[in-house]
């Protein structure tokens, strides 16, 4: 099932280079916890119109975090992106990590923002 995609309008140079880990679920989780309070998480900065989304650093695509039928989804989940920032999967084909050029943040108005430039801009 196709991913929702946007281009990054963003300057690339605004964005951390690749990253030396790969984002995994457990990697989401922490990410949460450490933005918590902050404005970059979903469940604090939504009401603002930011959306959940993956940025791939390697081809400036914006994928918006979906569930595995391609309903968008409200928070980062693995599931839902396409086999292109797919890094490894389980036995049962389910994704368990994402190239190491992919980070988590959010998309608003056609705009991705990382998780600190969302919480700086709450």
């Amino acid at each position: 099932m196709p991913t929702n995609h946007l281009s990054r309008t963003s300057d690339s140079s605004s964005f951390p280079q690749e990253a030396t880990f790969r984002l995994t679920a457990q990697t989401l989780r922490r990410q949460n916890r450490r933005f918590r309070g902050t404005g970059g998480v979903s469940s604090e900065n939504r009401a603002l119109g930011f959306a959940p989304a993956f940025l791939d650093t390697a081809t400036d695509r914006v994928y918006r975090a979906c569930f595995a039928d391609g309903r968008p989804a409200p928070m980062h989940l693995l599931e839902g992106l396409p086999p292109a920032v797919v890094a490894a999967r389980d036995a049962t084909g389910r994704i368990t990590a994402l190239k190491a050029t992919v980070l988590a943040g959010f998309v608003r108005e056609e705009r991705f923002y990382t998780r600190e430039q969302a919480a700086a801009s709450i």
